[in-house]
């Protein structure tokens, strides 16, 4: 068994890559890595980087995830420091803060009690009224019910950046044979032993590539849709209900004719709210469009965000694009001076499939009937901001 690894994960999108990189610094196994395509051509490298905590509710279903996560992001920033390396250039790190913002009575009420949660929760949260917060952001269009719930220690990151300085630590261990990328190579099928019933090779389109103690499958949104084809082989059942849920972000290059001193998200992003006029029978394909904007390492805004479902299709949609534009627009009153088609030269938009799962958790731990597969994916759009839920995969592991 000449490509035979300790471990072996299906998915090389940055839940992953961290799974691998812990493996690898953590303890002495090989690990292979087995990609459809190319990190960051997915979920991973279609976001925003932020890691944010200010639209995570403290005690919901994500809070202990995230913010452990965040720490770890934040231990990451400290040791490149101590390397003499710089967490921008390495990673697209930054330190921006964020902001939730109200525009109505109501919304700005709500925000006062968010913030007391923020803070009961051990968070350095601060609520702005109006005035302060036309102080903050200037280019915020504000008026007497704006107010803003806000996190000075949020911080954001550039997921291709990230994704590279991950691979690079990775591949220091492929000298040692403990780690091999099997890039752009899908899965065709597991081949299980005939001895005890478990898992013992994945097989790709072009290699077959053993299992000595483990097998985790962290391929996203795909990772429903892979098992349930792999066990109707079998003539098992597992349902594992997490789906696509297609975004567009529209990203504008070197554009400065917007100054953003923060990160900054509507308060309705909180409820996904449909856009009245673009409705689908189907109330789960229906439409959101919700105003979040940053800055990127680089100097890019970065606007989004839309949901919807509409399976797999990854298509542009320019009439999303447009709705994106336009909701950034009545937060951003000199965007409104600007036509969008004559920014098509700086003007890039990503298209992205988050793994969706029905109540908000993401799907972690080992799968029935399989002592040595275990699942590791549903972060909907939290992949960055929830790496440590790999955690538990490595814990049952080793149970």
């Amino acid at each position: 068994m000449a490509d035979a690894y300790d471990v072996v994960i299906v998915g090389a999108g940055i839940i992953g890559l961290t799974i691998a990189r812990h493996f690898l610094i953590s303890s002495d196994l090989s690990v292979a890595i087995i990609g459809k395509e190319f990190p960051c051509s997915g979920s991973t490298g279609a976001g925003q980087g932020y890691l944010w905590m200010i639209y995570k509710t403290p005690g919901g279903a994500i809070w202990d995830l995230s913010q452990r996560s965040h720490q770890l992001w934040k231990m990451l920033a400290h040791s490149i420091e101590e390397e003499g390396l710089d967490p921008m250039v390495e990673l697209g790190w930054k330190k921006c803060g964020s902001l939730l913002i109200g525009r109505t009575e109501e919304e700005s009420d709500m925000l006062k009690g968010w913030v007391k949660q923020l803070c009961e929760a051990g968070l350095k949260a601060e609520y702005l009224s109006s005035n302060e917060l036309i102080r903050k952001e200037p280019d915020l269009l504000v008026d007497k019910y704006s107010a803003a719930a806000f996190l000075p220690d949020d911080c954001q990151l550039d997921a291709r950046r990230t994704v590279a300085y991950i691979e690079k630590t990775n591949r220091n261990f492929a000298a040692k044979g403990r780690y091999t990328e099997f890039y752009n190579d899908p899965v065709k099928r597991f081949i299980r032993s005939d001895i005890n019933g478990e898992v013992k090779a994945v097989q790709t389109s072009n290699n077959t590539i053993y299992s000595k103690k483990a097998v985790i499958v962290a391929a996203g949104c795909w990772t429903g849709s892979l098992m349930q084809d792999l066990f109707r082989n079998w003539e098992m059942d597992l349902h594992v209900p997490v789906k696509p849920r297609k975004g567009h972000l529209l990203v504008l290059e070197n554009f400065n004719s917007l100054k953003l001193n923060h990160g900054l998200m509507e308060a309705a992003y909180l409820k996904h709210s449909t856009i009245s006029g673009i409705e689908s029978s189907d109330p789960e394909q229906n439409l959101s469009v919700s105003m979040t904007a940053n800055v990127d390492a680089a100097g890019n805004l970065q606007l989004g965000s839309s949901r919807e479902f509409v399976g797999f299709n990854t298509d542009l949609d320019e009439s999303v694009v447009s709705q994106i534009w336009k909701r950034a627009g009545e937060f951003f009153p000199k965007l409104k001076t600007l036509s969008l088609p004559d920014l098509s030269a700086i003007r890039k938009v990503r298209t992205g499939l988050r793994p969706y799962m029905p109540d908000e958790k993401p799907v972690i731990g080992s799968v029935p009937g399989l002592s040595n597969v275990f699942l590791a994916a549903g972060h909907e759009g939290c992949g960055l901001s929830m790496v440590s839920s790999h955690l538990a995969v490595i814990l049952n592991f080793y149970a």
